[in-house]
């Protein structure tokens, strides 16, 4: 029987539980598939805490995934049984074996890709090109910092923005870390739990600081992000690992006339072609050698408690994925 980690209230890790489910027949523009691999993102921890209130109790947490296509509904073309797909999506339902999911939100994963790397990238690798392009279209000339450059987004986001010319400064939270943000493009990265990275990157780029700022930890280093900004420089905070970010005095901006963007990738993934679009050039990059990227941690899904608890924890580099 098709299984599930059922989210009944919010907490600890703890309260991940397996359960047995039932799965509907896909309706029209729908279609049912066997799931090998559920990718695991902060934005599952914030939605089992409560931070996030987005997903109605009892209900299962996770939107990105990869597997094969067991049955179609009606109207659906392109796609066969035994196709391997790929998706994310705000409808929650991934943590489970099985499940039934519009057919518009599925890509087709390429021979080369592995069921267990393409549930991994869904989210992760679209939010780097997301930033790397579209957010701030990063080129020759630009200083860039990146926060968690050891994690699941960071290890991305500096190899693409190395290969785009930028020059990448990292921030991870030990030597092992730091070895890895370095095989990845950074040329320097700052260990931030022994080091004060603001007074650091002032160093590093001789006081003019960086052109953009990516920031995915959120209140413990949102306001020292804005410091490190040039003139003109560009905030980008898209995660919230340490919580959430106080109120802002809109004029802090002022300071270097600085912009700021709070990024979703549902926004920019939102209608077919653009996420047709953006899942080509994704799967074009790990083809091409653009990206280099290490099969995830993978957990047994009944062990998904395990999984929140490391990446809360901060034990991981690269991405984590359970397989049902």
């Amino acid at each position: 029987m098709p299984q599930a980690i059922m989210l009944r209230e919010h907490g600890g890790p703890e309260v991940l539980r397996v359960e047995d489910v039932n799965i509907a027949a896909p309706g029209p523009g729908q279609v049912r598939i066997r799931q090998t691999a559920v990718g695991v993102n902060f934005h599952d921890c914030y939605v089992r805490t409560g931070l996030y209130q987005t997903l109605k109790l009892p209900g299962i947490p996770g939107l990105e995934a990869a597997g094969e296509v067991i049955s179609l509904g009606d109207g659906v073309q392109g796609l066969a049984p035994g196709d391997r797909v790929a998706y994310f999506s705000a409808a929650y339902g991934g943590y489970a074996s099985e499940r039934v999911i519009g057919a518009d939100r599925l890509v087709k994963i390429p021979a080369g890709v592995s069921d267990a790397l393409a549930a991994s990238l869904m989210i992760k690798g679209l939010t780097a090109l997301m930033l790397v392009k579209p957010v701030h279209a990063l080129g020759p000339g630009d200083t860039i910092l990146v926060h968690a450059a050891a994690g699941g987004v960071g290890l991305l986001l500096c190899q693409w923005a190395r290969h785009l010319g930028a020059r990448v400064i990292g921030t991870a939270g030990s030597a092992e870390k730091a070895a890895l943000a370095k095989a990845a493009g950074c040329e320097e990265v700052i260990l931030y739990r022994s080091e004060d990275f603001v007074a650091r990157v002032r160093d590093l780029t001789g006081g003019k600081g960086v052109n953009v700022a990516y920031d995915s930890v959120g209140k413990d280093t949102f306001y020292g992000s804005m410091e490190c900004l040039a003139d003109l420089g560009h905030l980008v905070n898209f995660g919230q690992s340490s919580g959430p970010i106080e109120p802002m005095a809109v004029s802090l901006l002022s300071k270097g006339s600085y912009t700021l963007t709070r990024p979703m990738l549902f926004h920019y993934c939102a209608t077919r072609p653009a996420l047709e679009a953006m899942a080509a050039e994704l799967f074009a990059t790990i083809a091409d050698g653009t990206l280099t990227i290490a099969e995830p941690l993978a957990l047994p899904l009944a062990e998904a408690h395990e999984a929140h608890r490391r990446l809360e924890a901060r034990e991981t580099t690269g991405a984590v994925i359970l397989t049902p």
